[in-house]
């Protein structure tokens, strides 16, 4: 949600709420690297606290990502023929953004990275830990908190573990909200 207006991404461009697949992949892939509830978070974290700022921030910024990518899995129908152009092309964006990352890097530090790769691998975790514990039929953002926090160095840091589950939850929140209240162009072939 864009805290600015109150009013989910940039839908006050596009006053119909009628939107492009691409254009919605754009909205969808810009509130996904926009860090002001980031940085609102962090703001929330006591003074003094053990934890690593800068670490605690870029892993947000991952889990933000990956929450935009499963808001999309989560709340778009499987019958909907529009979530896999939809995802499709919100992940080429995060990919484009991620080349972007990685070369920035590279240029200031004189190492590369691979952003995405970086991003694939928290995925895969993430996804292993929710597999792991489906089982038990445990609510996904249970998990994430703990799993975040693990992927900080802070396992068993109760704010650390809160600062993920919340970002999780508003963004996922953000995502169904978004998706609720735009509507994806149909598509004319002549």
């Amino acid at each position: 949600m864009n805290a600015d207006n109150g009013r989910p991404f940039a839908m006050q461009d596009h006053p119909a709420g009628t939107l492009s697949v691409d254009q919605m992949a754009e909205n969808l892939s810009a509130f996904a690297i926009d860090r002001a509830d980031i940085k609102s978070l962090l703001g929330a974290i006591p003074e003094g606290h053990s934890i690593d700022l800068n670490r605690l921030e870029y892993e947000l910024a991952i889990l933000k990502i990956l929450s935009v990518g499963w808001g999309l899995a989560f709340f778009m129908a499987a019958t909907d023929t529009n979530k896999t152009p939809l995802t499709q092309a919100f992940w080429e964006q995060i990919r484009q953004i991620s080349n972007n990352v990685s070369t920035l890097m590279e240029t200031t530090t004189g190492t590369r990275i691979d952003y995405f790769g970086i991003l694939k691998e928290r995925l895969d975790t993430f996804v292993e830990q929710m597999q792991k514990r489906q089982a038990k039929k445990t609510d996904p953002t249970s998990i994430m908190g703990p799993v975040f926090a693990n992927a900080c160095g802070a396992p068993d840091d109760p704010v650390v573990i809160l600062a993920g589950t919340k970002m999780f939850t508003l963004t996922l929140g953000a995502v169904k909200e978004y998706l609720a209240a735009v509507k994806i162009k149909d598509i004319t072939i002549h």
